[in-house]
């Protein structure tokens, strides 16, 4: 055993090293920032051009576009799972490895896109039928499904690559293609719906020609680097089956994450479509500033997969406890700005008196509840890294359970308009967050989660 020392490190060196750290954390962070952010962009896009078009346009792409993103966000273990794989082998030294599992990822996101596009295209009608769409709002929904629906292998492939990308730490490469595909989208949107006349479906259409430029363009450099150290391209049965296997917990944990979503946009249904609509906004919002935090998870999935691969347990302990700090301090900050900013940004998205007092209310209650957001994302991040998934999944069970009875408690008692949609959004980044802060704080307070080596 070791022999331990017990003196007390110098406080000099001791900021040195949380410097060094926090270099590290946002060298990773902020590259990966730009590109979270642009998913979210597009929504926001497509939302404020639809939203001038009318209210039932706005409600229906609520529908629709939280369709589309649970179809690709029930697979973002692409992404995740790939990046804790790719990271602990580079992390051990075997960076021919973390390629050859890259691109086995890659291949693994064309066959799953390829499925859910044709998923896509002929079950539009059935599903927003499903989602209880008022008949107003059921074509557009329709339209911006099946017009969407093909830049869906784009997005898997983005998820991949992104990862790959992630665990080799290149957060870079990923930030430029998603900044470049998110000013491709919105100029894309405004063109076809106004310029074309397309309406609801040149949103659609936008979006999905943006997701395949985005894919090819992340598969062309991780091609060039897959050559460059002589990995094979071609599909390995063995390395994909192994990816899909590593990729089921955090499939299960991310259904019940949708299924959560889902059961909150049937609840805003019940209230009416200026609820829904609102609700829209909200969403929005909430998912810009999810993926602002989730930066800093995407540089401990990477830091802690690496950490691991190097056996390195006092650095990975140290990066858990500084991202959680930042996390919590960003939850703070961002709340602040949502809470205050709220009466402008509802301005932007609507001009129904009525939906924009629903949203600003919305926008205040998720303001207060942000911190708790910043504490769950890096927790995950860092169990994701970690390659935590069996104990994710069962806390995203666990999580869903609590969190059902509080929306059906929302849809049966709760009133129409602004304070029905505050107490919808009480209950999930309230009650629901905060239940995902519990199950995965007990963890990471234990040893069970650190594995070493690759």
């Amino acid at each position: 055993m070791a022999c331990v020392s017990e003196r007390r490190p110098d406080p000099s060196t001791a900021r040195a090293e949380r410097r060094s750290l926090d270099r590290r954390i946002f060298a990773l962070a902020w590259p990966a920032l730009g590109a979270l952010v642009a998913e979210p962009l597009f929504v926001l896009v497509d939302s404020a051009v639809v939203g001038r078009l009318g209210t039932p346009q706005l409600a229906g792409l609520t529908l629709a576009s939280t369709v589309l993103l649970t179809l690709v966000a029930v697979f973002v273990f692409l992404a995740y799972a790939t990046t804790a794989a790719v990271a602990r082998k580079l992390g051990a030294g075997d960076e021919k490895g973390a390629l050859a599992v890259g691109v086995d990822g890659v291949w693994l996101a064309l066959a799953l896109g390829a499925v859910l596009t044709v998923l896509g295209l002929t079950l539009a009608p059935q599903v927003v039928t499903t989602l209880g769409a008022s008949p107003e709002v059921t074509p557009h929904a329709i339209a911006y499904l099946r017009w969407s629906a093909p830049g869906i292998p784009g997005m898997l492939v983005v998820l991949a690559a992104t990862g790959a990308l992630r665990g080799l730490q290149d957060t870079r490469t990923p930030f430029v293609v998603a900044v470049t595909g998110a000013v491709t989208n919105a100029v894309l949107c405004v063109t076809f719906v106004y310029g074309f006349g397309l309406g609801i479906a040149g949103s659609g259409l936008s979006t999905a020609i943006a997701q395949i430029g985005m894919g090819v363009t992340l598969l062309v450099v991780l091609v060039r680097g897959a050559r460059a150290r002589g990995v094979p391209l071609r599909p390995h049965p063995g390395g994909i089956l192994a990816n899909a296997r590593a990729g089921m917990p955090l499939l299960v944990r991310t259904l019940t994450l949708r299924a959560a979503v889902l059961l909150t946009v049937l609840v805003a249904t019940r209230l009416g479509d200026e609820v829904l609509a609102a609700h829209q906004v909200v969403a929005s919002i909430w998912n810009l500033t999810a993926f602002v935090l989730d930066a800093l998870a995407i540089a401990a999935q990477a830091l802690v997969g690496h950490g691991l691969g190097a056996r390195d347990v006092e650095g990975v302990r140290a990066i858990t406890r500084r991202t959680l700090w930042w996390g919590t301090l960003a939850g703070v900050g961002i709340g602040l700005l949502v809470a205050i900013s709220g009466w402008f940004v509802v301005q932007v998205f609507t001009t129904d008196p009525a939906v924009r007092e629903a949203a600003l209310v919305g926008l205040v209650v998720i303001g207060v509840l942000m911190p708790v957001a910043g504490w769950v994302f890096v927790l995950d991040g860092v169990l994701i890294g970690a390659g935590d998934g069996r104990y994710l999944a069962w806390a995203g069970v666990v999580t869903l359970v609590v969190y059902v009875p509080l929306a059906l408690a929302v849809a049966t008692w709760a009133p129409a308009g602004a304070a029905g949609l505050a107490w919808l959004w009480v209950a999930f980044a309230g009650g629901f967050m905060l239940a995902r802060a519990i199950t995965t704080g007990l963890r990471a307070r234990g040893t069970r989660w650190i594995v070493l080596g690759d």
